[in-house]
């Protein structure tokens, strides 16, 4: 029988420890990841933000892989990655509405929510009873969707998933000239809750429509009609 490798001994650690702190949350249903134990929501960028160690440990799994065992874990934590990713996809396409009104208004009464309900990719408060515009989480999804889809996951599996994050395109596209809540929430620096342009949430979007730009969506198995394209500006 051929010996485990340090790289492989140390993958396993690690793969021990994500399951102990984050896979150990994620919802069996959505997907997504609760704030913490206490706080139930989830959040559109904390979720991002969790599920990057455990699609890192996947690549790092695939890259190495000593034995099939190897490559089966990969496969697994990769597909973690990719419940999580469609479920943050199930919230927003359920405020398919919200994202053409913002196309035209670019109010934050019309922005997609920044948390939603972790068991049912509901929402769970208002849209004036928090400061949901926050165009660097969305920029963030559809950066990482990019990079994600690019390494050889498989997260858009319709062609009208692929409309919809089109519209996402053209949801950040203006991030330039919309003042947003950014990432703390807060909107102003003085903290009375005024959108303000945020650096954070423009530099976000800007990575985002470079990585997704002319990406296919389906990867190797797709065509014309589910690449995305990137618009510039009028």
């Amino acid at each position: 029988m051929r010996s485990r490798s340090n790289s492989g001994v140390r993958l396993d650690g690690y793969a021990r420890l994500v399951q102990r702190t984050i896979l150990c949350h994620q919802n069996p249903v959505t997907g997504l990841l609760p704030a913490s134990v206490d706080q139930k929501d989830a959040w559109v960028r904390d979720n991002v933000y969790s599920i990057l160690a455990i699609w890192g440990l996947g690549l790092a799994y695939r890259k190495n892989a000593d034995r099939d065992e190897d490559k089966a874990k990969a496969y697994e934590l990769e597909q973690s990655v990719v419940k999580l990713m469609r479920g943050l996809l199930q919230c927003m396409l359920r405020q398919v509405e919200k994202v053409e009104k913002f196309k035209q208004s670019q109010s934050t009464k019309d922005a997609l929510h920044a948390k939603y309900n972790t068991t049912t990719c509901g929402t769970v408060v208002g849209d004036n009873e928090w400061g949901h515009l926050q165009v660097d989480a969305t920029s963030l999804y559809l950066l990482f969707l990019a990079q994600m889809t690019a390494s050889g996951l498989r997260i858009i599996f319709t062609l009208d998933e692929v409309s919809f994050i089109q519209n996402l395109v053209f949801y950040i596209e203006a991030a330039y000239k919309v003042a947003d809540y950014g990432m703390w929430e807060r909107g102003d620096k003085m903290n009375q809750g005024i959108a303000e342009l945020n650096a954070s949430s423009v530099g976000m979007a800007k990575a985002a429509l470079e990585a997704i730009d002319e990406l296919d969506l389906f990867g190797a198995c797709g065509g014309p009609r589910s690449v995305i394209h990137v618009l510039p500006d009028e």
